[in-house]
């Protein structure tokens, strides 16, 4: 997920990890907390102030300690953790992580061993995919945090008045954007059956994953392989390249953000004054999405705090679960992130407090009732019963994560996906430009 580490920096902590080993801190009593200071980082906004309130007012009442919650961005966490973790007299001591940046940092040693509380926390409940991107011969260092799944969003006006239906297989859904497109039926100049950014990988990847191509695989030697010259992945670039060229009209630098902005009639903003700023005019009739962007998908109101907000329309705006090739849901990039302790904090006990109060009943329950994909799936009925809570469990019934090769921070920080992605609509040799995307991924892959 939108992360960003330079080989070198990789390498760096890597170094300073081996070579100053992996303190255990102090062992005293989780209760035993008075005057002790336990600092967790979390991610971007995605946790509320209402959950952030309960684990500090929790935490301080089971241990007596205070808990010190710091904001980091999704644009600098990982180069923040690179040179944070292996210096204990500044880690975080428990941090939220991207799933796809856990295997560079439990590679090298970046968090506790967790394996003791594996069952405590969850256990098999917890989300498969995401355990194992935490993992590392067998071993436990991160474990889910929430996840959140894709899923379709559309303009129900635009699709029925194109003749178009809600397909149940993915070659309907091909074959129904580029109808919707061709009809353009509101007439609107650039129009996108469905926007699909050129460098949107994490949602494009899913016709790659749904016609049974891989990234990459791990061999029997224990190296990651790309493999996205197989049959199976190549059948999947086709029917993107397809898509690209006749139903998507986004810019090949495009990434996945904000494609709400498109299925909306207008972001026309008013300021105090009265002005108003802003003509985003509707330019697309579906989008791929996580699930919370349903929060930015509607008429535009006056929110309670008397800021522009967005309000669902049932009758304009619908969702829908990406159709594999045989109508089962297609295999879909799972957002979210993980979270463990750092090997260098001061303070273990406190912090497995932390864990056991996040992986409680009560906190897993609060996520889902916030939209959060709980990390224990005991506990997704917390999500609700709407359209979204429905689309949400049902994407993530086959949902899957890049490959845990302890090079892929590298592999996202050098943007080699994007770049093969931002190729795919105007090459006229697929296989050769997979074949040269092989090899920058083999020569990422397995870093440590």
């Amino acid at each position: 997920m939108k992360r960003k580490l330079t080989g070198l920096a990789a390498a760096a902590m890597a170094s300073a990890l081996l070579f100053t080993g992996c303190s255990q801190g102090s062992s005293a009593s989780p209760t035993d907390g008075e005057g002790k200071t336990v600092t967790l980082w979390l991610v971007g906004s995605d946790t509320p102030d209402e959950l952030r309130d309960y684990l500090t007012t929790e935490f301080n009442d089971r241990t007596g300690a205070t808990l010190k919650i710091e904001e980091q961005g999704w644009g600098d966490v990982v180069t923040k953790l690179t040179t944070s973790l292996p210096d204990a007299n500044n880690t975080p001591d428990v941090t939220e992580i991207g799933n796809t940046q856990s295997p560079t940092f439990t590679n090298v040693g970046a968090f506790l061993d967790i394996s003791d509380m594996y069952d405590e926390l969850g256990g098999d409940d917890l989300i498969p995919s995401f355990v194992e991107v935490g993992a590392v011969d067998g071993a436990n260092y991160t474990l889910p945090y929430y996840f959140g799944s894709r899923y379709m969003f559309y303009r129900k006006d635009v699709w029925s008045a194109a003749g178009v239906e809600v397909p149940k297989t993915l070659d309907e859904f091909n074959a129904a954007v580029k109808t919707i497109t061709e009809k353009n039926p509101k007439g609107i100049d650039g129009f996108s059956g469905f926007y699909l950014g050129g460098q949107d990988w994490r949602d494009g990847i899913s016709w790659i994953f749904a016609n049974g191509g891989e990234i990459a695989e791990l061999q029997d030697d224990g190296k990651w392989k790309a493999t996205l010259d197989s049959p199976e992945s190549l059948e999947g670039m086709k029917q993107l390249q397809q898509i690209y060229r006749t139903a998507s009209n986004a810019p090949n630098d495009a990434k996945d953000a904000n494609q709400y902005q498109y299925l909306n009639d207008s972001d026309q903003v008013k300021d105090e004054a009265g002005n108003v700023s802003g003509d985003l005019s509707l330019s697309a009739a579906t989008i791929m999405a996580p699930g919370w962007a349903h929060w930015s998908i509607g008429d535009l109101v006056e929110g309670e705090d008397g800021e522009p907000a967005r309000e669902w329309n049932d009758d304009v705006f619908g969702t829908f679960v990406l159709p594999g090739t045989d109508g089962t849901p297609a295999p879909i990039f799972a957002g979210g992130s993980n979270i463990g302790i750092s090997a260098k904090s001061k303070e273990p006990e406190l912090s497995k407090e932390l864990l056991r109060i996040i992986f409680s009943e009560e906190y897993q329950t609060m996520l889902g009732e916030n939209g959060l994909g709980p990390a224990n799936q005991q506990y997704a009925s917390s999500l609700g019963d709407d359209q979204f809570a429905k689309a949400l469990v049902e994407s993530a019934s086959n949902s899957k994560l890049t490959p845990a090769a302890p090079g892929w921070a590298a592999v996202e920080a050098k943007s080699v996906m994007e770049e093969f992605f931002s190729k795919i609509r105007d090459t006229e040799d697929l296989e050769g430009l997979a074949v040269d995307t092989n090899k920058k991924l083999d020569a990422l892959l397995n870093l440590k």
